[in-house]
């Protein structure tokens, strides 16, 4: 197992590994509930996409840790299936079935793509600042996610977001998780992020903040209701709107999962000479996951920045990735457990790995305004547009005309121009009426 992780090579071992896994699998066990009740929106039997959830999860993220050999998780996106939800099917009045099949085609494109390695030299081409940017921006946006999910920060109509009540007692509970995480991380305790979470949980089940599950273990919820179906509906993607749906899934997940990938690799110190080690291995995993997730019945897969949970205390193998989805596996059956790990429990581990992840900010040439300002636009753009996508896409748009106002614009990958029309066309699609 050593070698085959290659576990002294990369300076960790089985213990940080397992608590890695588990820490990544804590950070985002929350997917298991969320997309069903997203999905479910949509009409999909909710038991049906619990169980396709897990296991398009276990899958990519097995594969991502044998084939790939990287800390990095997947499951269903959150925010793109919301867009499968609200979106295509109650916005567009296409039914569930149709939108399945719709991820299943993107999913078929997504392999064929990546086969011919398109997507590994896309993100190749992406220049190391804003390489650094994204890893920085998506630090701020999952520090967002948990200031928002643990009551810190709340909507404000005239403010856009305001400071969230402090006589709400759950808010108190991430406060006392974020104090215990920030002193064990300060004092340099192993696993203080999980330690964190722990505490915090703890604190919530005693108090009753956090209610006692009733139940420990359950079975898993038959997949017969969503099984096949985008499969069955594919010859139903015959029209014009409904290609549109089949590139936005596409695109959406495409750079959402470069994104991710590449900030995962900063913040793990695998980039080398700007370039991610087997990135086209960990693409053709979460692409195959998202294949097998529209088989199973559910929203496009994708990598995880929960993941860097896991990576900041410590995992740095596929090793990682093997227990998380043997977590996200036995989870199926243990759900009447899950729920204990609430917002406020998450909450803590989001703020904090977000500020281990905006260290990467230090080394964008800040100096240079023509990479600064498309550099800015994408560490501010991502939190505040609520997408890892929408931030990128507002930086790389920047970034060639920045350039060339600097005389530099030679030195632009051609890629670089191409993917500055690809994301005008991709911000009008999702903005088109």
């Amino acid at each position: 197992m050593s070698n085959y992780f290659h576990l002294n090579e990369l300076n960790t071992n089985i213990r940080t590994e397992v608590l890695a896994g588990f820490t990544t699998f804590i950070s985002m066990s929350y997917i298991l509930f969320v997309n069903p009740n997203v999905l479910g929106a949509a009409g999909m039997n909710q038991g049906a996409v619990f169980t396709a959830t897990a296991l398009s999860a276990a899958f990519g993220t097995l594969m991502m840790g044998l084939y790939a050999r990287y800390p990095i998780a997947t499951a269903p996106a959150l925010g793109i299936n919301a867009f499968f939800a609200y979106s295509v099917v109650i916005g567009m009045g296409v039914n569930w079935q149709t939108a399945l099949a719709a991820v299943f085609v993107a999913s078929l494109i997504f392999i064929l793509i990546t086969i011919f390695k398109l997507r590994e030299v896309i993100i190749d081409a992406i220049p190391s600042d804003l390489k650094f940017a994204i890893s920085s921006g998506i630090g701020l946006f999952i520090a967002f996610l948990g200031l928002h999910q643990g009551g810190l920060i709340v909507a404000n109509k005239s403010t856009v977001v305001g400071l969230g009540s402090f006589t709400t007692p759950t808010t108190w509970l991430t406060i006392i998780g974020l104090i215990v995480t920030s002193i064990l991380l300060v004092r340099r305790v192993p696993g203080a992020i999980f330690i964190g979470m722990a505490v915090t949980a703890i604190v919530g089940l005693v108090s009753g903040l956090i209610p006692m599950p009733h139940h420990i273990i359950s079975t898993a919820p038959s997949l017969k209701p969503t099984f096949g179906v985008g499969v069955k509906y594919f010859s139903q993607i015959n029209t014009v709107q409904l290609w549109v749906v089949v590139l936005t899934f596409l695109l959406v997940t495409f750079f959402d999962t470069a994104g991710t990938l590449v900030g995962l690799a900063q913040q793990a110190g695998f980039m080398k000479d700007n370039k991610m080690p087997r990135v086209g291995k960990a693409l053709m995993s979460d692409s195959s996951a998202m294949l097998v997730g529209s088989i199973l019945g559910t929203s496009p897969v994708g990598a995880y920045v929960e993941s860097s949970a896991g990576i900041a205390v410590g995992g740095r193998s596929g090793l990682t990735s093997v227990v998380t989805a043997i977590c996200f596996i036995l989870g199926m059956f243990f759900s009447p457990l899950l729920p204990v790990v609430t917002n406020q429990v998450t909450a803590p581990a989001l703020i904090i790995v977000g500020v281990l992840m905006a260290q990467s900010m230090k080394k964008v040439h800040w100096e240079k305004l023509e990479i600064a300002i498309p550099s800015f636009l994408i560490v501010i753009g991502m939190p505040l547009t609520y997408s890892i996508s929408d931030g990128m896409a507002l930086g790389l748009i920047m970034y060639p005309i920045t350039m060339i106002a600097a005389k530099r614009g030679k030195e632009v990958h051609p890629i670089m121009y191409a993917l500055f029309f690809i994301f005008i066309i991709f911000i009008w699609i999702l903005n088109v009426k």
